[in-house]
Order: C-alpha cells, then sequence, then structure tokens
C-alpha cells in the first residue's frame, strides 16, 4: 500500500490549501529553474528511466513520446496541448487534480514545453468543467503574477505562455487530433494519421498531446529520481497512479495508488469492500468504459496495470476508472447504455463507426428486452468486427469493446432473456 510519504498530488481531496502558497508549501515550486538548467535532453532521458506511461488511457511510454518532437527547430513552433477533456464514462480523476491540485498541472507543463522546445502550451479542459476552469484559470493568474509563468518563467532563462481553452463537451474532442482540430476553431474530427502531431500538429507545428495526470506527475518525478518512481508497480508498469472506483463499493472515491496493486486489495482498503460483500460482485469495468468487462471471480484477485488487465483478462487498465457492478446490475442494460453513450458521440466521420455504432446500440437496444433470436447475438459479434480496426480513431473500438466483452462474459445472459421472452409469447399464444 502506498505511504503518503509518497504521494504525488498531497491535496486531491481539497483538505488544504490549493493556492501557490500551499503549493509551495507542500513542496511544489521548489528549484523548477534548476531541474530546466539540466537541459532537455537531461529531462527526457529521466522520464525514459522512471517508466511513466501515458494516464489518459493507451499507456504509451511518455518519455520516448517526447522524444519524437525535433531536436532543432525549422523555423516552426512547438507546442504541448495538454488534454484534460476526460469524458470517458467512469473517469473522475483529472478534474480532481485541477480542482484542488492545479499547481502541479502547471509546473509540469512549464518543464514538459522546456523538455520539448515549446515555448507555448495550452490546456483543452472539458466542456461541463466550470469549477475546475475556475480554479485552474486562477492558478495560471497567480504563476503569472509570480514570475513562475511568461518571461523567463520561474527565473529559467526559458519563456513560456500557457492557456487555458474550454471546450464544448464533445467526447470525441479527447481524442489527440480531434482536440486539436477543435482547437484550431474548427469541428472536432480525428485526423488520418501520419502525420503525426509531433511532426505536424497544432496549426501544422509540432506538437505533442499528453494527459493531465502523465503532465502534473513529471515535476516530482525529477526532484526524486526516476528510480523512486519506477520502484513501484510491476516492470513496464511503473510508478503511482490515480484510481477513480465508482458504482457498487461501499465508499466510491479517487485514490493514489501504487501501480500494480490487486483488485481486492484497491477495494478492502479504499472503498470499504464491496457493496454486499464479495459474493455480491457480478462484475467489473476496470478502465473506463470503453474497455470490456471482466466476470466477478476472474476480478478479485486481478492486478492493476496495463499489462497484466490486457494480456489476462482481455480487458485494460485504461484511464483506471474502476467501473464496480454487483448481483442488481442489469449487465445487457448497462452495456445497452454504454453503446447509446458511443452511438451519441459518434462524430460521423468514418462509415463503420457512423452506421456502427447505431446499429450495434439497435440490436443491444432488443437483446435488452430479450426480443431477439439467439442468431443475432452472433451476428452482433461480427458487426463489432467490422468496426473495430476500421475507423481513423479509436472511437469504433470503444463502441465494440464493452459488448465484446458483454457477449464473452455473459452470453448465458443474453440468451436466457431471449428464451424467457419467447417462452412468454407462447404462453400468451396458447392463452
Amino acid at each position: 500500500m502506498l505511504q503518503d510519504k509518497d504521494r504525488i498530488f498531497t491535496n486531491l481531496y481539497g483538505m488544504h490549501d490549493r493556492t501557490l502558497a500551499g503549493a509551495k508549501a507542500r513542496g511544489h515550486w521548489d528549484g523548477t529553474a534548476g531541474i530546466i538548467k539540466k537541459g532537455r535532453d537531461w529531462i527526457v532521458e529521466q522520464m525514459k528511466a522512471s517508466g511513466l506511461r501515458g494516464r489518459g488511457g493507451a499507456g504509451f511510454p511518455t518519455g520516448l513520446k517526447w522524444s519524437f518532437m525535433p531536436k532543432e527547430s525549422d523555423g516552426r513552433p512547438a507546442y504541448l496541448v495538454i488534454n484534460a477533456d476526460e469524458s470517458e464514462p467512469g473517469t473522475c480523476k483529472d478534474r480532481e487534480i485541477m480542482r484542488h491540485d492545479p499547481h502541479t498541472l502547471i509546473e509540469g507543463a512549464l518543464i514538459a514545453s522546456f523538455a520539448m522546445g515549446a515555448n507555448t502550451a495550452y490546456i483543452y479542459i472539458r466542456g461541463e468543467f466550470i469549477r475546475e476552469r475556475e480554479a485552474l484559470q486562477a492558478a495560471i493568474d497567480e504563476a503569472y503574477d509570480a514570475g513562475l509563468l511568461g518571461k523567463n518563467a520561474a527565473k529559467s532563462g526559458f519563456d513560456f505562455d500557457l492557456f487555458l481553452h474550454h471546450g464544448a463537451g464533445a467526447y470525441i474532442c479527447g481524442e489527440e487530433t480531434a482536440l486539436i482540430e477543435s482547437l484550431e476553431g474548427k469541428k472536432g474530427m480525428p485526423r488520418m494519421k501520419p502525420p503525426f502531431p509531433a511532426g505536424a500538429g497544432l496549426y501544422g507545428c509540432p506538437t505533442t498531446v499528453n494527459n493531465v495526470e502523465s503532465i502534473a506527475v513529471v515535476p516530482t518525478i525529477l526532484r526524486r529520481g526516476p528510480e523512486w518512481f519506477a520502484g513501484f508497480g510491476r516492470p513496464n508498469n511503473a510508478g503511482t497512479k490515480l484510481f477513480g472506483i465508482s458504482g457498487h463499493v461501499n465508499n466510491p472515491c479517487v485514490v493514489e495508488e501504487a501501480m500494480s496493486i490487486s483488485f481486492e486489495e484497491l477495494i478492502e482498503k479504499h472503498c470499504g469492500g464491496i457493496r454486499g460483500g464479495w459474493d455480491n460482485l457480478k462484475a467489473v469495468i476496470p478502465g473506463g468504459s470503453s474497455v470490456p468487462c471482466v466476470r466477478a471471480e476472474n476480478m478479485r484477485d486481478a492486478i492493476m496495470d496495463f499489462d497484466y488487465l490486457r494480456g489476462e483478462l482481455g480487458s485494460g487498465l485504461g484511464t483506471a476508472a474502476v467501473i464496480v457492478m454487483d448481483q442488481s446490475t442489469d449487465i445487457v442494460k448497462a452495456i445497452w447504455r454504454l453503446s447509446k453513450f458511443y452511438k451519441h458521440e459518434s462524430c460521423g466521420q468514418c462509415t463503420p463507426c457512423r452506421e456502427g455504432t447505431g446499429w450495434m446500440m439497435r440490436v443491444m437496444d432488443r437483446l435488452v428486452r430479450g426480443e431477439a433470436d439467439v442468431e443475432e447475438i452472433d451476428m452482433l459479434w461480427d458487426v463489432t468486427k467490422q468496426v473495430e480496426g476500421h475507423t481513423i480513431c479509436a472511437l469504433g473500438d470503444a463502441a465494440a469493446w464493452p459488448i465484446q466483452g458483454l457477449i464473452n462474459n455473459f452470453r448465458d445472459e443474453i440468451e436466457d432473456r431471449i428464451r424467457v421472452n419467447k417462452q412468454g409469447k407462447a404462453s400468451l399464444a396458447a392463452e
């Protein structure tokens, strides 16, 4: 279990002062200029050594991502874009950082931008996050007033500007290229890759898009050393991680824990156990709504990191938004609700996603009521496979995977419902 001295986010619950003075009292903005003076290459190498993988869902190595940015400028400016869109159902970790510990993000933005040769960074915040935007903007204003941003930021000799951009509540803008399109004032629709953002991103310039948590942990890693961060979790799954646990637990919460903690320990230590006891657990979605659900008996001993959940359970850590469902859950209806969400949020650019998400939702709608044939379950599976991997961005995959998880794990429930519905109609006809 993670000890308090090893927590990066020391004001996650807003119990302390979130202003600049409070952040400094908790050790933030300490020696920032000294870190920057060690140079770009040193910072990137330290981040690689720390083993940090992106906290926005995909888990791509952060240091490696930064190293894709051009070493020498060709005259174009470079940009860091921080993805604060956090619209994945079940995910609520980044908002706690922005609301209660905003200076971790601001200091991280300065250091990360320096490491990539970017004099400007944008934070793209979700449209529904009104209070978070106010808290973050107040913190940015404080940092400017204190000389930590702007010309000669934090007396490092590096000029740096940070802007907050408010989205309008579209889930698709959480996809990095759709986010860039939206930042440019266009419709939030994903771009074809290549070119990747590091080659041509915002305004056609070299750009890196990182998640809020990925950037906010950077200053602490550099202060304490990559070995400290790499000491948590299994190999290739290093560090501490924010877990957002919701659903049928006694105490839903957002908590910072070591990677590779077991699911049972996470739930027992921080959530007071499963509602109604472990025998009442039915299924868990371990990483936000777009990863497949896992049956209760496979989840109890599960290790909460990228590789175990993907390799052993065919699911994923995603954003570590753990959605717990007990026996009272209508699992078919729950997955139908997610398919309705993805149908609504598809930008419609790619035909498989535009047509497939609606088609999958309509079949799911009939499965919830049991008004389908058993053969349609396999047909639905085939359609998910025609959507998955055939779209510009991963929204098609995100729509397909929950349904695949349902069919893999709870096919018997779908079939029972169809059977009961048919028997009910047969007995009505007989009367």
